[in-house]
């Protein structure tokens, strides 16, 4: 029998949270961020449970392409656009939309545009739907204000283009005792007051707590998959529900005198006569290593904590107040009854790294 360590993915939930994320901006249209395989719930899955999205995006053309051979026809947002010019054949064959955040794509574009053109092969199929992207604060990709008009005139002249969209990214907006993203918004209005076109500012925080930067289209991503991407709130503060379960049993329950240490190191030491489990999951697993002790766990249905330093393979929970507790029972690492927030702040983490950190060696089982 294999090991009881396992995730369980909610497709429910991601649909439910696609509602709530529409119900908060009702004026604009949703991209739905599935990256990084889904923000680690499966990115084909995830795909098919937020089919009434907009469209999707992805940070890959590699991403793309998996959606296309999964006969997903929906618009395709390459966010970080085409790593080399020599995939912008690519993404025209598969009909992706693109971001531009620096020259040399541009530049890249360009070129294609004169070798269509020389072929006589410029036609609607062999042209982009762009989205410009404007750095208003974060400091990555973007265009600085002083040059994005510019680079708007730039693309708007050329051949291959078909559509542009504008955008930016909120570099605080998980903060909203901070002024930064305010003054973001006041950049992107100044930078792009006259241009006309569709415009996209919101990420899954602005989506939830500045209603002012929902904008044309909404770029919903961690509070698809029931996580709030708000610091000190929960996903139950905005009426997300969890979509990833991580759970496994108790394989050993024993004895602990006071004064006992537990694990690599013996970190942690009984403070009293207690009774400790083991749960068969570890970093192995993608349970953070450097959770701590008092990183809190479910047993049974029952919270708990665990105790000592993670390993691979195994960690250590507290049973002192949990007397009924015995081999075979369920764990909750984080999902239903436990927030994933609570456990990454414990970790000294984030949701997104916890939900893309689970291995292969999980076993995943998907639930409608």
């Amino acid at each position: 029998m294999s090991r009881a360590a396992e995730v369980i993915i909610h497709l429910s939930a991601i649909k439910k949270n696609l509602n709530v994320a529409k119900l908060a901006a009702p004026n604009a249209s949703a991209y739905a961020i599935i990256k990084a395989d889904g923000y680690g719930h499966g990115i084909l899955s995830t795909a098919y449970a937020l089919r009434y999205a907009d469209g999707f995006g992805v940070a890959s053309i590699d991403e793309a392409i998996q959606l296309r051979a999964a006969n997903i026809h929906k618009p395709i947002l390459l966010l970080e656009g085409v790593f080399d010019k020599s995939e912008l054949v690519e993404a025209l064959q598969h009909n992706l939309e693109i971001v531009i955040h620096h020259k040399w794509q541009i530049d890249a574009l360009q070129e294609l545009a004169i070798k269509l053109n020389n072929n006589g092969s410029t036609n609607k199929q062999t042209k982009f739907n762009i989205w410009l992207k404007l750095d208003t604060g974060m400091n990555r990709l973007g265009f600085s204000p002083k040059d994005i008009y510019s680079a708007w005139n730039s693309l708007k002249n050329l051949p291959v283009v078909q559509s542009i969209k504008l955008m930016t990214h909120l570099a605080n907006a998980d903060n909203t005792a901070d002024n930064c993203t305010e003054d973001q918004l006041i950049r992107f209005e100044s930078a792009t007051q006259n241009i006309n076109t569709l415009k996209s500012i919101a990420n899954s925080a602005g989506v939830l707590a500045w209603p002012q930067t929902h904008a044309d289209i909404i770029r919903p991503g961690i509070m698809l998959y029931g996580a709030s991407p708000i610091i000190k709130t929960s996903a139950s503060d905005f009426e997300l529900t969890p979509a990833m379960t991580l759970r496994t049993k108790l394989i050993s329950v024993k004895e602990l005198k006071k004064g006992s240490p537990v694990g690599y190191g013996g970190d942690w030491v009984a403070p009293n006569d207690t009774k400790l489990g083991v749960a068969a999951i570890g970093y192995g697993d993608g349970y953070p290593r450097h959770a701590h002790s008092g990183t809190p766990v479910l047993v049974g249905g029952k919270r708990t904590q665990i105790v000592g330093r993670v390993s691979m393979d195994m960690v250590c929970v507290d049973l002192g107040k949990l007397p009924d507790a015995k081999i075979g029972d369920d764990v909750v690492l984080w999902g239903e009854g436990l927030p994933v927030e609570e456990v990454a702040q414990h970790a000294g983490t984030i949701s997104y790294e916890l939900f893309c950190g689970i291995t292969k060696r999980v076993r995943r089982i998907e639930q409608q």
